[in-house]
């Protein structure tokens, strides 16, 4: 609760606008529900998603999937960066997971416009795993920009056909390595 406190003071402090931020996601069976972080980018920065498509990282994929990430994204705050980089704006995703919308591991959840591109037979698979905090692609690639789409898919793929206990308490203890990126996520 401490830290829940400190987090929301710095977000207000430094800007105008909630404390958190939330969205409807996809998850496990394209189950919509909604997701919960500290906001970390400027007021109505979804908004601006088209004025900034040109930044896109994965821009002119064919595979017809479509995700959305800039690096050194102009909608981030400054406590938002660090928050990200640290993964602590992810601390709200905690009451999705009590309010049984999402596990401890699982896929990210999606934005609504990203799991729409996702229903083809060859990327469909990834909706079988529960929605999760953690997971393969956050210990394998998060913080990595030269990540494709087939690659993001491919590892979704991969988590919802090995899932397990075993496996979930695997990626675990491997997310420690992973919260602190020297790169802006």
């Amino acid at each position: 609760l401490p830290l829940f406190i400190l987090i929301a003071l710095a977000v207000k402090l430094e800007s105008r606008g909630p404390i958190f931020y939330n969205s409807n996601r996809a998850g496990r069976g394209f189950k919509i529900f909604k997701f919960y972080k500290f906001r970390t980018m400027i007021v109505n920065a979804d908004a601006k998603i088209q004025a900034l498509a040109h930044l896109n990282q994965y821009a002119g994929s064919t595979n017809g999937a479509k995700f959305f990430k800039i690096s050194n994204d102009p909608r981030i705050t400054k406590v938002g960066r660090f928050l990200r980089n640290t993964s602590l704006d992810e601390l709200p995703q905690l009451f999705n997971v009590l309010k049984g919308d999402m596990s401890l591991v699982g896929n990210r959840p999606l934005p609504l416009y990203e799991a729409a591109t996702l229903t083809t037979n060859e990327s469909v698979e990834r909706f079988m795993a529960p929605a999760g905090i953690t997971g393969l692609w956050q210990i394998k690639k998060r913080g990595r920009s030269e990540m494709s789409i087939d690659e993001r898919i491919e590892l979704d793929i991969s988590y919802a056909r090995k899932a397990s206990f075993l496996y979930d308490c695997w990626i675990m203890a491997r997310t420690p390595k992973a919260l602190f990126q020297k790169s802006d996520v």
